[in-house]
């Protein structure tokens, strides 16, 4: 009998591709897939499709102990409650402790690279509940997705249209993975049935400092680009007055730190290794969404 398999934040970005690469890349038949969100009626075009929809609160424990009965394998969704701090790990531990008491077989998890040294403000959401999920003693895998290549489309087109990039990276690297693309690694590994527990970090096939993101970028849109050095401080205090609130700026700021010491920098062959190919490069990315970048 093939196994339930059920999405939390299914009404998301990430969670939405997973289930269309479940679907029509892995043939999952709707039947065996559960899509959870707070709100079901954001539902309606996969119940459409035969996949079940079920009502699953982060804030709302019962919710998701009766949203998780009867499931085989778990994808936790990382929430985006990072305006409160320790409310994300909250409700990730919450969502743990659920399956557990549900009797789930196999709890996945979307991570980040290296939580247990980032720099990044919300590193420590993601390794507090790889290790709550760790300390349930069920079979898991966790999924650590590199910074995302979608992640340039928010600053970058005020970037080119001025003709500069305020940067705090330094000298670091880093190497990007599309949503797109986790989604499709996280499918397979959610579609693959295994019994073991693994940890696999997705990146893409090159890691590259501002310098060259930035002329791989000139180059796939036709405008130029200069790459400004700043402090953290400068960095802050720029986005503050663009008017970021203070827990987006200081992730970002945070984010550039960790490139500026090294923890970005890793490429690795998990991609590959679920499934089977390779996956798309920054300049393809950047070519693909070029309105949105010159916009």
């Amino acid at each position: 009998m093939s196994e339930t398999i059920l999405i939390t934040g299914a009404a998301g970005q990430l969670g939405q591709r997973i289930i269309h690469h479940l679907l029509e890349t892995e043939t999952v038949p709707a039947a065996n897939i559960i899509a959870a969100t707070r709100d079901t009626a954001k539902l309606g075009d996969l119940a459409a499709k035969g996949v079940a929809t079920r009502r699953a609160d982060f804030d709302d424990a019962a919710s998701l102990e009766a949203a998780f009965k009867g499931v085989d394998r778990l994808l936790i969704i990382s929430t985006d409650a990072l305006a409160v701090p320790g409310q994300r790990l909250k409700q990730h531990k919450a969502a743990v402790d659920a399956a557990a008491k549900a009797g789930v077989k196999h709890i996945a998890y979307t991570s980040m690279p290296s939580p247990d040294k980032s720099l990044v403000t919300f590193a420590p959401d993601h390794l507090g509940t790889e290790n709550a999920i760790k300390a349930t003693g069920i079979p898991y895998t966790i999924i650590r997705n590199a910074w995302y290549m979608e992640n340039y489309l928010h600053g970058m087109p005020h970037n080119l249209h001025s003709g500069t990039w305020y940067t705090a990276t330094g000298e670091g690297k880093i190497s990007n993975i599309s949503r797109e693309d986790c989604a499709r690694a996280i499918a397979a590994s959610l579609a693959s049935n295994t019994s073991q527990s693994a940890t696999y970090t997705l990146t893409g096939t090159e890691s590259l400092d501002a310098d060259k993101i930035a002329a791989v970028l000139a180059d796939a849109v036709g405008k130029p680009l200069k790459v400004v050095s700043v402090t953290d401080e400068q960095l802050g205090q720029g986005m503050r007055g663009a008017g970021l609130p203070d827990f987006v700026a200081d992730m970002l700021v945070s984010a550039d730190a960790n490139i500026r010491a090294g923890n970005f920098d890793l490429v690795t062959a998990d991609y590959e290794k679920l499934t089977g190919g390779k996956p798309e490069m920054l300049k393809d990315f950047f070519v693909a969404h070029k309105t949105a970048l010159i916009a």
